[in-house]
Protein backbone atom coordinates (compact mmCIF):
# COMPACT_ATOMS: atom_id res chain seq x y z
CA UNK A 1 0.00 0.00 0.00
CA UNK A 2 2.91 2.34 0.70
CA UNK A 3 4.11 2.04 -2.90
CA UNK A 4 0.57 2.60 -4.13
CA UNK A 5 0.26 5.73 -2.00
CA UNK A 6 3.50 7.11 -3.40
CA UNK A 7 2.21 6.41 -6.92
CA UNK A 8 -1.04 8.24 -6.09
CA UNK A 9 0.96 11.19 -4.75
CA UNK A 10 3.01 11.26 -7.95
CA UNK A 11 -0.14 10.97 -10.06
CA UNK A 12 -1.74 13.89 -8.19
CA UNK A 13 1.34 16.04 -8.81
CA UNK A 14 1.22 15.23 -12.51
CA UNK A 15 -2.56 15.83 -12.74
CA UNK A 16 -2.17 19.18 -10.95
CA UNK A 17 0.59 20.16 -13.35
CA UNK A 18 -1.54 19.12 -16.32
CA UNK A 19 -4.47 21.15 -14.97
CA UNK A 20 -2.28 24.25 -14.58
CA UNK A 21 -0.90 23.80 -18.10
CA UNK A 22 -4.42 23.44 -19.55
CA UNK A 23 -5.42 26.63 -17.74
CA UNK A 24 -2.37 28.40 -19.14
CA UNK A 25 -3.13 27.04 -22.58
CA UNK A 26 -6.57 28.65 -22.39
CA UNK A 27 -5.12 31.96 -21.22
CA UNK A 28 -2.49 32.24 -23.96
CA UNK A 29 -4.96 32.46 -26.88
CA UNK A 30 -6.83 35.14 -24.90
CA UNK A 31 -3.57 37.06 -24.58
CA UNK A 32 -3.07 36.78 -28.34
CA UNK A 33 -6.62 38.04 -28.88
CA UNK A 34 -5.89 41.01 -26.58
CA UNK A 35 -2.67 41.75 -28.49
CA UNK A 36 -4.56 41.54 -31.79
CA UNK A 37 -7.22 43.91 -30.47
CA UNK A 38 -4.65 46.44 -29.24
CA UNK A 39 -2.74 46.21 -32.51
CA UNK A 40 -5.99 46.59 -34.43
CA UNK A 41 -6.84 49.75 -32.50
CA UNK A 42 -3.43 51.24 -33.22
CA UNK A 43 -3.72 50.26 -36.90
CA UNK A 44 -7.14 51.92 -37.06
CA UNK A 45 -5.78 55.13 -35.54
CA UNK A 46 -3.00 55.17 -38.13
CA UNK A 47 -5.53 54.62 -40.92
CA UNK A 48 -7.76 57.40 -39.57
CA UNK A 49 -4.76 59.74 -39.37
CA UNK A 50 -3.78 58.85 -42.95
CA UNK A 51 -7.36 59.40 -44.12
CA UNK A 52 -7.45 62.80 -42.39
CA UNK A 53 -4.25 63.84 -44.17
CA UNK A 54 -5.55 62.54 -47.49
CA UNK A 55 -8.81 64.46 -47.03
CA UNK A 56 -6.93 67.69 -46.29
CA UNK A 57 -4.67 67.19 -49.33
CA UNK A 58 -7.66 66.45 -51.55
CA UNK A 59 -9.53 69.54 -50.34
CA UNK A 60 -6.42 71.66 -50.86
CA UNK A 61 -5.98 70.34 -54.41
CA UNK A 62 -9.65 71.04 -55.20
CA UNK A 63 -9.19 74.66 -54.03
CA UNK A 64 -5.96 74.98 -56.02
CA UNK A 65 -7.76 73.71 -59.14
CA UNK A 66 -10.67 76.05 -58.42
CA UNK A 67 -8.33 79.01 -58.03
CA UNK A 68 -6.57 78.12 -61.25
CA UNK A 69 -9.89 78.01 -63.11
CA UNK A 70 -10.94 81.25 -61.40
CA UNK A 71 -7.73 82.97 -62.52
CA UNK A 72 -8.27 81.81 -66.11
CA UNK A 73 -11.89 82.98 -66.01
CA UNK A 74 -10.81 86.36 -64.61
CA UNK A 75 -8.25 86.75 -67.38
CA UNK A 76 -10.75 85.92 -70.12
CA UNK A 77 -13.38 88.20 -68.59
CA UNK A 78 -10.95 91.13 -68.46
CA UNK A 79 -9.99 90.47 -72.09
CA UNK A 80 -13.67 90.78 -73.04
CA UNK A 81 -13.81 94.31 -71.63
CA UNK A 82 -12.30 95.66 -74.86
CA UNK A 83 -15.17 94.11 -76.81
CA UNK A 84 -17.92 95.83 -74.76
CA UNK A 85 -19.98 98.36 -76.81
CA UNK A 86 -22.18 100.04 -74.23
CA UNK A 87 -21.69 101.46 -70.74
CA UNK A 88 -24.35 99.12 -69.36
CA UNK A 89 -22.47 96.09 -70.66
CA UNK A 90 -19.24 97.54 -69.31
CA UNK A 91 -20.70 97.97 -65.79
CA UNK A 92 -22.09 94.45 -65.91
CA UNK A 93 -18.69 93.13 -66.93
CA UNK A 94 -17.00 95.01 -64.07
CA UNK A 95 -19.47 93.47 -61.62
CA UNK A 96 -18.77 90.02 -63.00
CA UNK A 97 -15.03 90.67 -62.58
CA UNK A 98 -15.61 91.76 -58.98
CA UNK A 99 -17.59 88.58 -58.28
CA UNK A 100 -14.85 86.40 -59.77
CA UNK A 101 -12.16 88.22 -57.79
CA UNK A 102 -14.21 87.90 -54.57
CA UNK A 103 -14.68 84.18 -55.18
CA UNK A 104 -10.97 83.74 -55.94
CA UNK A 105 -10.14 85.62 -52.75
CA UNK A 106 -12.34 83.25 -50.69
CA UNK A 107 -10.64 80.28 -52.32
CA UNK A 108 -7.21 81.73 -51.46
CA UNK A 109 -8.30 82.08 -47.82
CA UNK A 110 -9.51 78.46 -47.84
CA UNK A 111 -6.21 77.33 -49.34
CA UNK A 112 -4.33 78.96 -46.45
CA UNK A 113 -6.66 77.25 -43.98
CA UNK A 114 -6.15 73.86 -45.62
CA UNK A 115 -2.38 74.35 -45.73
CA UNK A 116 -2.44 74.80 -41.96
CA UNK A 117 -4.68 71.74 -41.62
CA UNK A 118 -2.30 69.72 -43.82
CA UNK A 119 0.64 70.69 -41.60
CA UNK A 120 -1.25 69.59 -38.50
CA UNK A 121 -2.39 66.36 -40.18
CA UNK A 122 1.18 65.60 -41.27
CA UNK A 123 2.49 66.02 -37.71
CA UNK A 124 -0.32 63.88 -36.35
CA UNK A 125 0.33 61.20 -38.98
CA UNK A 126 4.08 61.16 -38.22
CA UNK A 127 3.29 60.78 -34.52
CA UNK A 128 0.87 57.93 -35.23
CA UNK A 129 3.46 56.27 -37.49
CA UNK A 130 6.04 56.29 -34.68
CA UNK A 131 3.52 54.87 -32.22
CA UNK A 132 2.47 52.24 -34.74
CA UNK A 133 6.07 51.16 -35.39
CA UNK A 134 6.74 50.89 -31.66
CA UNK A 135 3.53 48.93 -30.99
CA UNK A 136 4.12 46.77 -34.07
CA UNK A 137 7.55 45.66 -32.85
CA UNK A 138 6.23 44.79 -29.39
CA UNK A 139 3.19 43.08 -30.91
CA UNK A 140 5.23 40.83 -33.20
CA UNK A 141 7.70 39.96 -30.44
CA UNK A 142 5.07 39.17 -27.77
CA UNK A 143 2.85 37.25 -30.17
CA UNK A 144 5.82 35.17 -31.32
CA UNK A 145 6.75 34.41 -27.70
CA UNK A 146 3.19 33.34 -26.85
CA UNK A 147 3.03 31.10 -29.93
CA UNK A 148 6.32 29.51 -28.86
CA UNK A 149 4.85 28.96 -25.38
CA UNK A 150 1.81 27.25 -26.89
CA UNK A 151 4.14 24.98 -28.86
CA UNK A 152 6.15 24.10 -25.73
CA UNK A 153 2.97 23.48 -23.76
CA UNK A 154 1.78 20.91 -26.29
CA UNK A 155 5.11 19.12 -25.90
CA UNK A 156 4.88 19.25 -22.09
CA UNK A 157 1.34 17.87 -22.15
CA UNK A 158 2.43 14.95 -24.33
CA UNK A 159 5.27 14.17 -21.94
CA UNK A 160 3.04 14.41 -18.85
CA UNK A 161 0.41 12.19 -20.48
CA UNK A 162 3.05 9.50 -20.99
CA UNK A 163 4.15 9.87 -17.35
CA UNK A 164 0.54 9.57 -16.23
CA UNK A 165 0.11 6.30 -18.10
CA UNK A 166 3.32 4.96 -16.57
CA UNK A 167 2.33 5.89 -12.99
CA UNK A 168 -1.18 4.46 -13.38
CA UNK A 169 0.32 1.06 -14.12
CA UNK A 170 1.49 0.92 -10.49
CA UNK A 171 -1.97 1.70 -9.06
CA UNK A 172 -4.73 -0.87 -8.67
CA UNK A 173 -7.99 -0.43 -10.54
CA UNK A 174 -9.89 -0.05 -7.26
CA UNK A 175 -7.62 2.75 -6.02
CA UNK A 176 -7.75 4.50 -9.38
CA UNK A 177 -11.54 4.46 -9.21
CA UNK A 178 -11.43 5.93 -5.69
CA UNK A 179 -8.91 8.57 -6.78
CA UNK A 180 -11.00 9.65 -9.76
CA UNK A 181 -14.18 9.74 -7.67
CA UNK A 182 -12.62 11.98 -5.01
CA UNK A 183 -11.00 14.19 -7.64
CA UNK A 184 -14.34 14.74 -9.40
CA UNK A 185 -15.97 15.84 -6.13
CA UNK A 186 -13.23 18.27 -5.15
CA UNK A 187 -11.21 20.91 -6.98
CA UNK A 188 -9.23 18.24 -8.80
CA UNK A 189 -7.08 17.45 -5.77
CA UNK A 190 -7.75 13.97 -4.46
CA UNK A 191 -4.46 13.47 -2.61
CA UNK A 192 -3.12 16.17 -0.25
CA UNK A 193 -0.47 16.57 2.45
CA UNK A 194 -1.03 17.08 6.13
CA UNK A 195 1.28 19.61 7.78
CA UNK A 196 1.23 20.47 11.47
CA UNK A 197 -1.94 18.43 11.80
CA UNK A 198 -3.78 20.46 9.14
CA UNK A 199 -5.19 19.02 5.91
CA UNK A 200 -3.92 21.09 3.00
CA UNK A 201 -7.09 20.28 1.06
CA UNK A 202 -9.71 21.78 3.39
CA UNK A 203 -7.33 23.48 5.89
CA UNK A 204 -9.03 21.76 8.81
CA UNK A 205 -7.29 20.11 11.75
CA UNK A 206 -7.35 16.34 11.73
CA UNK A 207 -7.56 14.37 14.99
CA UNK A 208 -4.16 13.97 16.77
CA UNK A 209 -4.51 10.19 16.73
CA UNK A 210 -5.00 10.24 12.94
CA UNK A 211 -1.98 12.53 12.56
CA UNK A 212 0.16 10.07 14.53
CA UNK A 213 -1.19 7.25 12.41
CA UNK A 214 -0.20 9.13 9.24
CA UNK A 215 3.37 9.42 10.48
CA UNK A 216 3.51 5.71 11.29
CA UNK A 217 2.08 4.96 7.82
CA UNK A 218 4.93 6.93 6.21
CA UNK A 219 7.51 5.09 8.29
CA UNK A 220 6.14 1.51 8.26
CA UNK A 221 3.38 1.52 5.65
CA UNK A 222 -0.30 0.66 6.15
CA UNK A 223 -2.90 -1.76 4.85
CA UNK A 224 -5.29 0.97 3.70
CA UNK A 225 -5.27 4.65 2.80
CA UNK A 226 -6.33 7.33 5.26
CA UNK A 227 -8.82 10.02 4.24
CA UNK A 228 -9.50 13.40 5.80
CA UNK A 229 -12.58 13.24 8.07
CA UNK A 230 -13.71 16.65 6.77
CA UNK A 231 -13.14 16.73 2.99
CA UNK A 232 -12.61 12.96 2.43
CA UNK A 233 -9.47 13.48 0.38
CA UNK A 234 -6.68 10.94 0.63
CA UNK A 235 -4.13 12.39 3.04
CA UNK A 236 -0.48 11.65 3.74
CA UNK A 237 2.33 12.90 5.95
CA UNK A 238 5.24 14.39 4.05
CA UNK A 239 8.25 13.56 6.20
CA UNK A 240 10.57 15.65 4.05
CA UNK A 241 8.42 18.79 4.24
CA UNK A 242 7.70 18.42 7.94
CA UNK A 243 11.39 17.83 8.63
CA UNK A 244 12.34 20.96 6.68
CA UNK A 245 9.64 22.94 8.50
CA UNK A 246 10.88 21.74 11.89
CA UNK A 247 14.46 22.70 11.05
CA UNK A 248 13.28 26.13 9.87
CA UNK A 249 11.33 26.73 13.09
CA UNK A 250 14.28 25.55 15.20
CA UNK A 251 16.70 27.85 13.37
CA UNK A 252 14.26 30.75 13.71
CA UNK A 253 13.95 30.13 17.45
CA UNK A 254 17.74 30.26 17.84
Amino acid sequence: MREQLHSLIELQKIDTEISLIHQKKKELPRKIAELDAQFGERTLKLQESRAKLDTANKAHKEREDGLKKGAELLKKTKERLSEVKTNKEYQAMLKEIDNIQEKNSRIEDEIIIFLDEIDRAKEEFKDEEKKFESVSQVYEKEKSLIQEQIGRIDGELSELTLRTSSVKENISRELMKKYETIKSRTDGRAVVRVWKGVCEGCHMNIPPQMYNELQRTEERGAEELITCPHCYRIIYWDSEKNSDAAEHLEAKAQ
